[in-house]
């Protein structure tokens, strides 16, 4: 079971001092990567439900930094040499995607391919309305965002003509270090999961009925002619403080790949981060 940390850059390690304690520390205690949140807005007073509380509200305030992903993981790599630097998640649709493409390219690139890109449809209306992003097929808009990612980090001369996207004949680089980025599918719905199955690389799911998600991943993958082995699963478990050893073996039985660690476990560990993430995950072992 690799070992990962969510929420990675919240709390005490969105400031400069925490960014640049959490990678070692991370690499210490044999966690193999760390993964992003974001918002690029905080509309106050929002109605838009949060999924994955029971209270349908995020965590935190407007007044709490969120720094952004790719920005937040390329100072984090400079860091670190093998850990592996994930957005979980990125709301695609809400980015301009031949600009994402050359961050995330230019990203992995500098940290040798130790980039996933993980995305998601989003579920905050009001932050879509105020980045002046239609909220309507937003699932259309990010399938067709990957198709572009891909085609700018596969080769040169590209050419689109979609729905959203216009391309002609034109390249980006640097490329990715070693081929395309993998795409990782987060969300908690049938859909999500879906996708996850017809075009992730990997699944992230949030919440919902995890063994049920990853069925709906297995079968949508053999249906679309691929190997449902192939395709990463990360999750995080709810009894993880109850029983950290107990949860390593049901999601291992549920056939999760990544379980994630969230980062808010070290939130007052201080000065003595690294000596409680190695005694944390030695406990998962």
């Amino acid at each position: 079971m690799k070992l990962a940390l969510g929420f990675a850059n919240t709390g005490p390690f969105a400031s400069a001092k925490g960014a640049r304690a959490i990678g070692p520390a991370c690499e210490a205690a044999g966690i193999e990567s760390l993964w992003t949140v974001e918002h690029v807005l905080y509309p106050e007073g929002y109605e838009s439900t949060y999924p994955y509380s029971p209270t349908g509200k995020m965590p935190g305030s407007g007044e709490s930094p969120i720094p952004d992903p790719m920005a937040w993981l390329s100072f984090v790599g400079a860091t670190t040499t093998e850990l592996k630097l994930a957005t979980g998640i990125l709301i695609l649709p809400q980015r301009q995607p031949a600009v994402l493409a050359k961050e995330v390219a230019t990203v992995d690139a500098l940290t040798e391919g130790r980039v996933i890109l993980g995305v998601g449809v989003g579920w905050l209306q009001e932050e879509f309305a105020a980045l002046d992003v239609p909220w309507e097929r937003r699932g259309a808009r990010t399938e067709e965002y990957i198709d572009v990612l891909r085609a700018l980090w596969s080769s040169d001369g590209v050419t689109h003509d979609g729905d959203f996207v216009q391309l002609d004949n034109v390249s980006s680089n640097p490329k990715p270090h070693a081929g395309p980025v993998p795409i990782h599918i987060g969300g908690h719905s049938r859909k999500a999961a879906e996708r996850a199955g017809r075009i992730g690389d990997g699944f992230f799911p949030g919440t919902g009925d995890l063994g049920e998600l990853i069925d709906i991943v297995r079968q949508t993958a053999a249906d679309a002619g691929r190997d449902p082995d192939q395709i990463e699963i990360t999750a995080g478990s709810d009894g993880l403080a109850r029983d950290p050893r107990g949860s390593v073996e049901e999601l291992e039985s549920l056939g999760v790949d990544r379980m994630v660690i969230p980062a808010f476990v070290f939130f007052r560990a201080g000065d003595d981060l690294t000596a409680a993430m190695v005694e944390f995950t030695e406990g998962l072992r």
